[in-house]
């Protein structure tokens, strides 16, 4: 046995050995963290793909129901055919419907994310206040859905 691979009289290993085998150690560690980050990077991937299939088949339901949606405003908008100006503000607005219902059958997620981005970078204060408000609408549907509030006088009096 050679001095630097005996152990001490206690039973230990040597400063070298130790040092070699957190150094092998290290490599370890640092294999399985390499292993495990290229693992997670597969996943991910493969959690977009997943995603932007499902966006894609939603995306023709989508159209369809704001193409249907046109068609109700274009229907109901018959019914002012004395009004010539009344019946036009329904009719664009349709065509408007139409239109948004081929943009989102043409265009891909990505699409829509690029242009919604580039408009918040464009007016971000009217995002904000949008922001604000579709926030301020949910807290009002969901104290409005909640339990009602039990009746807290009892007998007239107060508490």
């Amino acid at each position: 046995m050679t001095a630097s691979a005996s152990p001490d009289p206690v039973g230990h290993a040597k400063p070298a050995d130790t040092r070699a085998d957190l150094e092998d150690l290290r490599h370890d560690v640092e294999d399985t963290a390499s292993v495990a980050a290229e693992r997670g990077r597969g996943f991910a991937a493969a959690a977009r793909q997943h995603a932007l299939a499902y966006v894609d088949d939603r995306k023709g339901e989508a159209a369809r129901s704001v193409s249907d949606l046109a068609k109700s405003l274009r229907d109901s908008g018959k019914t002012f055919d004395d009004r010539p100006n009344v019946r036009a503000f329904f009719d664009s607005a349709a065509e408007g419907l139409d239109d948004l219902a081929g943009s989102i059958e043409r265009r891909s997620l990505d699409d829509f994310y690029r242009e919604a981005e580039s408009f918040a970078r464009r007016s971000p204060v009217t995002v904000a206040v949008a922001t604000f408000a579709a926030g301020f609408l949910l807290s009002r549907f969901v104290k409005a859905s909640g339990p009602a509030e039990a009746d807290r006088s009892y007998d007239g009096y107060r508490a």
